[in-house]
């Protein structure tokens, strides 16, 4: 779609959807900003903008008359797209897009591209240090903290974009294409959005929705849902495993993580070189490491970053030792399989302080 000219809903008015109204004005669209909440201090939304467009802020109700004038919808993460206002816009047959779809028909180069339930974060974060090692131009963006709009304009053909993808930004690409594309794992989490566990694991898969013969997935072996998966796509597959040696893939053997192949077995490194902790951890080297390879990144060039590679921020973070008590902030291990791997991570007696809400996970054994 050529967005010149044309009349685009961004509904959200937060950091996404701020992002996505910027780039609509800078490519020549005429955003209009929706909030749900009618008590939206829209000047303070405006404000939010760069301030080089005019924009129109509407809080609570959507007139009939500007929905009825619309081209397209962009919308933010955070808005699920089965509320009664979103499903009157597919009624509308307008096009309904997320801030991704934007970001990707707007930018340029190619995209790797990582969901899953838990990983994305410390996966996207060390492919980006592996691409940036080895590429000139390279983005990181998504849900790792910085908006996929925000760099789109800055992209250009020989760019690599690294992105982290939430189910919540799947469940509205359309075109989106990534070169390479990883599902670390899935696991029950925001069943309170997408309500069964088959839906969450549909909209997951959708990263692989326009992929074709050229293109990469890969997968975790030991997840039961995504080996059946990779078995019938009809893409290129690379599964690891961090529990038994695969003819073909990577795998964790010996305390080290190895690539094999037909006609090769390389190792990637040792486990006791890396400065991240847990076997989790260790599946996203692997993932990390897979899509880069499959990339055509050269060895080394992967070798020198994972070792040199530092753990994310509320991920396993060492804070500080105390009287002999060493202190984590895994503050992002927002569901359940995230907060048992980060235990497991640990190799001394544990104490666990948790909090947060209930996201309509099973917390039954």
């Amino acid at each position: 779609m050529e967005l010149q000219g044309k009349k685009v809903l961004v509904f959200g008015s937060g950091k996404s959807g701020i992002g996505a109204s910027d780039l609509l004005a800078k490519v020549g669209a005429f955003p209009v900003i929706y909030d749900g909440n009618a008590e939206t201090d829209k000047d303070a939304v405006v404000h939010k903008t760069d301030g080089t467009y005019p924009v129109t802020v509407y809080a609570g109700e959507l007139p009939k008359e500007v929905q009825d004038s619309l081209d397209l919808v962009v919308l933010s993460p955070g808005v699920p797209t089965d509320l009664p206002l979103v499903k009157s816009f597919y009624e509308q047959g307008l096009p309904v897009w997320g801030e991704v779809e934007l970001a990707y028909r707007v930018g340029d180069g190619e995209v790797l591209a990582i969901t899953g339930t838990n990983g994305k974060t410390t996966t996207t974060a060390l492919l980006g240090k592996i691409m940036q090692d080895a590429r000139e131009s390279v983005f990181v963006v998504g849900n790792i903290g910085t908006p996929y709009t925000s760099k789109a304009l800055e992209m250009k053909p020989n760019s690599v974009t690294v992105a982290e993808i939430s189910s919540f930004q799947l469940e509205t690409i359309d075109q989106f294409h990534p070169k390479v594309s990883a599902i670390l794992n899935i696991t029950p989490d925001h069943l309170n959005r997408h309500h069964t566990m088959a839906e969450y694991i549909r909209v997951k898969e959708l990263i692989t929705k326009n992929q074709t013969s050229e293109d990469t997935c890969v997968l975790n072996y030991e997840d039961p849902i995504l080996r059946a998966f990779g078995e019938n796509l009809q893409i290129r597959v690379l599964f690891f495993s961090s529990e038994r040696k695969l003819k073909q893939g990577l795998y964790l053997e010996d305390e080290t993580i190895w690539y094999a192949d037909e006609s090769q077995k390389l190792a990637i490194c040792k486990t006791q070189d890396l400065n991240i902790v847990g076997k989790h951890n260790y599946e996203n080297v692997m993932a990390a490491a897979g899509m880069a390879l499959s990339y055509g990144v050269p060895l080394e060039k992967i070798q020198e970053a994972v070792k040199a590679f530092q753990a994310v921020e509320h991920r396993i973070e060492f804070v500080t030792e105390k009287s002999g008590v060493v202190y984590y902030n895994d503050s992002k291990g927002t569901n359940p399989d995230a907060a048992i791997k980060g235990i497991q991570a640990m190799s001394r007696p544990t104490l666990l302080i948790g909090g947060g809400y209930d996201k309509g996970s099973d917390y039954t054994e």
